[in-house]
């Protein structure tokens, strides 16, 4: 199996033993993104909206790295914290994505690193 490695400065770095995504043949694995500005590497300041828009954000640089775009989304996973700010994620999910949207899951989890309150992973199919 051959494995692409994709990493851009556009999103920020890993901050553990992975990669932004992996291309194998015309499918790219997207890590997870947290709501981190990349030339920081803090998490951006103001509300959720704020934060689910740098996570789309970042993950629209991963994959124009990997010589797509979030419109090649296949499958959405998306980690909230509090499952309250859904709503917020459908409503600003409709200014990055088209319709036909792409599967999507929604989880409920405890905590995210650095704190953060939502982070995002995506399979694309190029």
């Amino acid at each position: 199996m051959a494995r692409e490695i994709i990493s851009t400065d556009k999103a920020p770095q890993a901050i553990g033993t992975y990669s932004q995504a992996v291309k194998v043949n015309s499918t790219v694995y997207m890590s997870g993104q947290i709501p981190l500005v990349p030339a920081t590497m803090e998490l951006v300041e103001g509300n959720i909206a704020a934060q689910i828009r740098q996570v789309f954000d970042n993950l629209s640089a991963v994959a124009a790295a990997a010589g797509g775009s979030l419109a090649d989304v296949a499958k959405l996973n998306v980690f909230l914290t509090d499952l309250g700010n859904f709503p917020v994620v459908n409503e600003i999910m409709a200014d990055y994505f088209d319709q036909p949207y792409p599967a999507r899951a929604a989880i409920g989890v405890a905590a995210l690193p650095k704190g953060a309150a939502v982070e995002m992973d995506a399979v694309l199919e190029l």
